[in-house]
């Protein structure tokens, strides 16, 4: 069982993209509300994150820029004071890409790291998974 605060960030992620939501309920009733999609942009200008192995495939490359821009982003919006707390949804993979490159203010926000692929899946079970 999970305790998701009211207001948090919600994120769900896999390497090739990111639901974003807002816990509208409250400590008992988790009500997710999704604002935003996001999805790997300008790859040619970011590279990997973390290294990869010799002959890694532009897929295997791609996943990892991905995971690079969302820790990016969820850099810059905490130094900016967007959230308080942070709930991390995301395949395992994804996740040890991203863990060295989160910012300490992102650490000290983060509540919840889920190390599952619920990307796909509907928003429901995604609520239930955090109830």
């Amino acid at each position: 069982m999970h305790t998701v605060p009211p207001n948090a960030l919600v994120v769900v992620a896999d390497g090739t993209g990111a639901r974003v939501f807002r816990n509208q309920g409250d400590a008992r009733a988790v009500s997710l509300h999704q604002f935003q999609l996001l999805e790997l942009m300008n790859m040619n200008d970011d590279g990997p994150a973390g290294s990869l192995p010799d002959g890694a495939t532009g897929y295997q490359i791609d996943k990892a820029t991905f995971a690079k821009q969302l820790a990016q982003r969820l850099n810059d919006t905490a130094l900016k004071g967007a959230y308080d707390d942070l709930v991390l949804i995301a395949d395992e993979q994804t996740l040890g890409e991203m863990r060295p490159l989160l910012h300490k203010e992102v650490q000290n926000r983060l509540r919840i790291e889920l190390g599952k692929n619920l990307t796909n899946v509907p928003l429901e079970e995604i609520e239930r998974e955090l109830s």
